[in-house]
Order: C-alpha cells, then structure tokens, then sequence
C-alpha cells in the first residue's frame, strides 16, 4: 500500500548517525544520499520493499512533528524490538510511552517499542509473534 515514508530533518547529519543506527539493526543499509534541485540534503534508506526518507525541509523552514502521527518498523524478534529502541537512545533519541515489552490488546499480543528520533518524529518496533 504504502511506498514510501519521509519525515523532516533540521539536522541532517545528526539524523543520519540516528538512523544509520536504528535501522541497521533491522538490516538496512548505507541511505542513498540526493541532493535535491533546491540544494537541500535527502537521505534514502531502502530494505525489504520498503524506502524511508529524510530531508532538510525544501522549503527553507523549520522541521515540525507530526502530532499524533506514528512511523512503525516491523522487526523480526522480541530482542529486536528492545535493541531498536535501546540503540535509538543511546544514538540522541528519547524514550516515550511504556517501556519496551509485550502488550496485549484487541489485535493480540504483541512486542512493542517507542522512541523520538532527535527531530521529535515518533517511531514504533513492532514484533507480533505467530
């Protein structure tokens, strides 16, 4: 359904050690860097299907969160789901909601994770065991 994710960036480098971080422990490589016809700096990072963007915002102000708004990374174990958010914290990200655990509700059990990448963006890992 979906093909890509991007959210915004006021320090791109800083968020390029974060994801490089996060997302290599679910296996993603290298982002490919573009430079944008504006000049401003976008970072791709792609794994399984799936493409995750970041930019400096091209028009010239201010990244913002998204209030409310949730980015989800599905993971393959429950020891993944801690180590995402335990490298998100240790690369300038923040811990937010319940700590790292598994959490039953009406979809079923599941492991779950929330960190704030250093711009404020809420970021969940997802594993739902079989």
């Amino acid at each position: 359904m979906l093909n890509h994710v991007m959210v915004g960036s006021n320090d791109i480098e800083r968020s390029k050690r974060f994801y490089d971080a996060v997302l290599g422990v679910l296996g993603a490589g290298e982002p490919l860097r573009n430079v944008a016809p504006s000049g401003h700096t976008r970072l791709f990072y792609r794994h399984d299907g799936s493409l995750f963007g970041v930019t400096e915002p091209i028009n010239g102000e201010e990244a913002t969160v998204g209030n409310g708004g949730t980015i989800g990374f599905k993971c393959n174990s429950a020891e993944q789901v801690k180590a995402f958010h335990d490298v998100g914290v240790a690369h300038g990200g923040t811990t937010c909601e319940e700590p790292p655990g598994l959490r039953e509700s009406s979809l079923g059990a599941m492991h779950l994770s929330y960190v704030r990448d250093p711009d404020g963006n809420k970021l969940c890992a997802i594993y739902r065991p079989q």
